[in-house]
């Protein structure tokens, strides 16, 4: 069986555009920042080769995530409205483009990088599929995933009952980097309890539960789902492939 190593892009467009940029003084309270783009192309070539190197790949698929559009602001207006006054990369986006350009990197309208892997991992196929990246959050997808920091970096893989568990516990304790708060006032443990443990898991009670807790805070159903909706990271059963567009996770009835 033939190796595929999903590459979170967006981190190695980021890590390689970041790191080569140059700050010059020059004289009288004068400066800039410079950097070659063609040095950063060389940085991400470096990158995926030593990931795959590393992780023993056959193939690779470069997942970016949509410049131009989030379908989860349309779900909440407030999500990753905290990121829009930090700097960025002088040559991000180029790289980006270049990537899709000249090494076919993969994105689709309205997605983030993460959604790509989660649908890419979970569809149907004859190869191994292993998502790399360096966000925790994405063992919210069953399948395997290497959480990509260095060359020791190990392969985990998630049942469905765990994915499941952890894209509810991700509902209950929200992201403050990404913008949407979850259920006030839960942290990690908090979490943990309410969901219990993880190998007795059943989604249609923990649906239950999340509800539970966010009534407890004072908000309503149509709360929880807005929270349970932008912290899902899409699978191949949360996108339409005939209209190209995510399906807004639904909790399933008992």
């Amino acid at each position: 069986m033939t190796r595929t190593l999903l590459i979170d892009a967006d981190v190695v467009a980021y890590v390689a555009a970041s790191s080569l940029e140059v700050a010059t003084d020059w004289g009288d309270g004068y400066w800039t920042w410079h950097v070659d783009e063609f040095e950063v192309q060389k940085k991400v070539k470096q990158i995926i080769d030593d990931t795959m190197e590393d992780l023993k790949g056959d193939s690779c698929k470069l997942c970016l995530t949509d410049s131009l559009g989030n379908f989860r602001k349309s779900v909440l207006a407030t999500y990753k409205g905290n990121r829009s006054n930090i700097k960025k990369p002088l040559v991000l986006m180029k790289t980006k483009q270049w990537m899709i350009d000249e090494l076919g990197a993969y994105f689709r309208p309205g997605l983030e990088g993460d959604d790509c892997m989660g649908i890419l991992a979970t569809m149907k196929g004859t190869d191994e599929r292993i998502i790399v990246s360096i966000d925790k959050d994405m063992k919210t997808v069953p399948g395997k995933f290497c959480r990509y920091t260095d060359s020791k970096a190990k392969i985990v893989e998630y049942s469905e009952q765990e994915a499941d568990y952890w894209h509810l516990y991700q509902t209950l304790m929200g992201d403050a980097t990404d913008g949407y708060p979850g259920c006030p006032g839960i942290g990690p443990k908090k979490a943990e309890t309410i969901l219990g443990p993880i190998d007795e898991f059943d989604l249609t009670e923990g649906w239950a539960r999340v509800l539970a807790a966010f009534e407890k805070a004072k908000l309503t159903e149509t709360d929880a789902l807005t929270q349970a909706r932008v912290a899902r990271i899409l699978r191949a059963s949360d996108y339409d492939f005939k209209k190209k567009e995510p399906i807004l996770w639904q909790p399933k009835a008992n």
